[in-house]
């Protein structure tokens, strides 16, 4: 007679079920110790609310519709920004790696703009474009331009020359080389600079929304900030990190599978 499952016995999600546990551990110790220091009186729950309560008013927000609104409106502007961004800056930066004459036009200006703080471009985009939608989608695409640039520059230049001349030498024209071995080859590093970017846009995003907007997340944390809501402020900021541990864990995803090929 067989013998049937042992009871308390793992089943087949437990290994899998305690690795995100394990990998996760740091956030639901960061968290528990949140709301012991504010319930405590370790500090001043006027600034710093319980996360309990952050919790409370993020549900509530979620339920009045206010994060939605202003999600939408954030992410709107943020993808726009971000895919202007990643366009532009992939072909400039192949387009530098390949042509000579266009690298000693560029590159002087990418070296001058690379350390310029991204957030001192807020003002100036306001003053060309206005407080309106346009000037946010120009400080993001601005941003979050030069690590794509830099990222594509860089990986069209690391190509390994033999590949190109072998491809030349079987009589490829210069413009299938481009397309059909520097592009390809040189993605890994297109795709890590667009990782970058991402992250870049989400830092841009809310810090262009602090001045003259009127919806959108930056401009809803701003708002409960001034009117002291911290509860509901920091429940704003969580929908941020939130918003954006998703966006990267997509696009590692995504880049796997785009990379696949590679192995």
């Amino acid at each position: 007679m067989e013998a049937g499952p042992r009871r308390g016995a793992a089943g087949p999600g437990a290994p899998a079920l305690i690795a995100v546990v394990t990998r996760y551990l740091p956030l639901l110790l960061l968290g528990a110790g949140w709301e012991l220091s504010s319930r405590l009186g370790l500090v001043a729950p006027a600034l710093l609310p319980p996360l309990s309560q952050v919790l409370a008013a993020w549900l509530a927000l979620a339920g009045e519709g206010e994060l939605l609104r202003h999600g939408a409106a954030s992410l709107g502007r943020g993808l726009t920004g971000l895919a202007l961004a990643v366009v532009v800056g992939t072909v400039l930066g192949v387009t530098m790696a390949w042509y000579t004459a266009f690298r000693v036009v560029v590159s002087p200006l990418v070296q001058i703009l690379y350390p310029l703080p991204k957030s001192a471009l807020i003002p100036v985009m306001i003053i060309w474009l206005g407080l309106g939608h346009a000037s946010k989608v120009g400080v993001i695409f601005l941003g979050c331009l030069l690590p794509v640039v830099l990222s594509a520059y860089n990986g069209a230049r690391g190509v390994d020359r033999v590949l190109i001349w072998s491809a030349r030498g079987m009589g490829a024209s210069r413009a299938r080389v481009l397309w059909e071995i520097v592009v390809p080859a040189a993605l890994p590093e297109i795709l890590s600079g667009v990782r970058i970017a991402i992250a870049l846009s989400f830092v841009l995003l809310v810090s262009s929304e602090f001045v003259g907007a009127r919806e959108g997340l930056g401009y809803l944390i701003s708002f409960l900030g001034e009117g002291g809501a911290y509860d509901a402020m920091f429940a704003s900021v969580f929908t941020v990190a939130l918003l954006g541990f998703v966006a990267d864990r997509l696009y590692l995803l995504t880049s796997r599978r785009a990379l696949a090929w590679r192995a």
